[in-house]
């Protein structure tokens, strides 16, 4: 029973962190055109909001690991702790990033979500890194 929970936290996490991903860059497109600004400082603004998004994805992974763990029992995050928020949000973004430096490792069926995290945020880092360029593209030689 607690993997098809863990599988279901898993699913509503990657919906919901790929529903922000895509509108968060869908309103940065829309907005583009209208800025006051210089094209290539466009850029900056795209940037801004790519960090804006991936930081919002990796609170509501680092959210659920503590849910998970402290109210849930799904597992645990044991290693290199504080006990504060800020272990959860390390080892999100340590996750989300595929960085993995390993001094927290996580127990129980709760490594599942640890495992779809990294291929989560790998796909939405590289979904950004493409709307990053095809900004550059457009609003770089605009500038000329």
């Amino acid at each position: 029973m607690d993997y098809a929970i863990v599988c279901a936290v898993a699913l509503f996490l990657i919906v919901v962190t790929t529903v922000l991903h895509y509108e968060a860059l869908r309103l940065t497109a829309d907005l583009m055109p209208r800025l006051s600004i210089r094209p290539r400082a466009r850029i900056l603004v795209v940037i801004a909001a790519a960090l804006f998004a991936h930081s919002v994805e990796i609170a509501l992974y680092g959210w659920a690991y503590w849910a998970a763990g402290n109210h849930l029992g799904l597992g645990a995050i044991s290693g290199a702790l504080e006990g504060t928020p800020v272990d959860y949000l390390y080892f999100s973004a340590a996750t989300f990033t595929t960085l993995g430096v390993g001094d927290l490792v996580v127990t129980g069926p709760l490594r599942i979500v640890v495992g779809l995290e990294s291929l989560n945020g790998l796909i939405l880092i590289t979904w950004t890194a493409s709307f990053t360029y095809l900004s550059m593209e457009r609003f770089w030689l605009d500038h000329r």
